[in-house]
């Protein structure tokens, strides 16, 4: 009789033990299954991060695009608007001689008058002020008041393609850190929509000259300020030889960085394969960081 009270009394422990066990088992089980569920669901959101396209560097890449043909052709005009430029038009064989009197000096240092006044910070009695060997002024009021709407519209240009051109660099900057390849995709875009512009605007201008300048005056400036007779001083100094030069000078500048631009960045099967290991280490650094995080 004690020994089958003793056994019935150890059975009564032992299936509460049993039972006690189970449920710390089960309890236990649950605590592991949470925290894996989280570590994983945490993981597919690390991997999603990785592979998916990052949205802020291809916006940049799309910006940089766009600035490229502004940046290259303000600089292209800005390489034109110089006394250097004037110097080699004015001794270059072929440019018209002025037929009322104006000697090569005088064009020279009237013209470097002009151009100065343009890309400087000048009023305009910088030009107004200005007087011939005759004590007559150099420069009508109404050639005057249009060399001070060209100021404003290449000073506006510049400035725009300043900025842009900043914008780009902190742009490249941050794709060069960040999205391996960015830098030379966004260039590649930008080169081709410059040129496919470029070639555009050449094929109208070799088509019509005539037209196309006078559209392009008609963008910018009033109708009628721009128009000035054969005697006038601005004709006799930028005739129209000198503004087809400069055209043509400006495109062959914007073709020479445009075709350059793309030679450098072409996406060859080896640039994009080294981008892409580029961009896999990168994404390997980030994961790490985020897992020991």
């Amino acid at each position: 009789m004690a020994h089958t009270e003793g056994t019935g009394s150890t059975g009564i422990d032992t299936d509460t033990d049993t039972d006690t066990g189970t449920g710390t088992a089960a309890a236990g089980a649950s605590a592991l299954i949470v925290p894996d569920r989280d570590a994983a669901r945490r993981a597919a959101v690390r991997d999603h991060a990785v592979v998916a396209k990052p949205a802020f560097p291809r916006f940049l890449q799309v910006l940089v695009a766009l600035f490229f043909p502004v940046v290259v052709v303000a600089a292209a005009v800005r390489l034109v608007a110089t006394s250097l430029f004037l110097w080699f038009e004015y001794h270059r064989p072929g440019f018209p001689a002025d037929a009322f009197g104006f000697s090569l000096e005088d064009r020279m240092t009237y013209g470097s008058y002009a151009l100065d006044y343009v890309v400087n910070f000048a009023p305009p009695r910088y030009l107004a002020g200005l007087a011939t060997t005759d004590g007559e002024p150099l420069f009508l009021t109404s050639e005057v008041g249009h060399m001070a709407d060209v100021k404003q519209v290449l000073g506006l240009g510049f400035f725009i393609g300043l900025v842009l051109a900043v914008l780009a660099v902190l742009a490249c900057v941050y794709l060069a850190r960040r999205y391996r390849g960015g830098v030379r995709r966004a260039l590649f875009a930008g080169a081709v929509l410059t040129l496919a512009g470029g070639l555009t605007l050449g094929v109208l201008a070799v088509l019509a000259w005539e037209t196309f300048f006078t559209q392009v005056h008609a963008v910018f400036f009033p109708d009628g300020s721009w128009t000035f007779r054969v005697d006038d001083t601005l004709i006799r100094l930028f005739p129209e030889q000198f503004w087809s030069d400069s055209a043509l000078t400006v495109g062959l500048l914007v073709l020479g960085a445009t075709i350059l631009t793309l030679l450098l960045t072409w996406p060859t099967s080896a640039r994009r394969e080294r981008s892409r290991l580029a961009q896999q280490e990168e994404y390997g650094r980030f994961r790490q960081a985020l897992e020991n995080s």
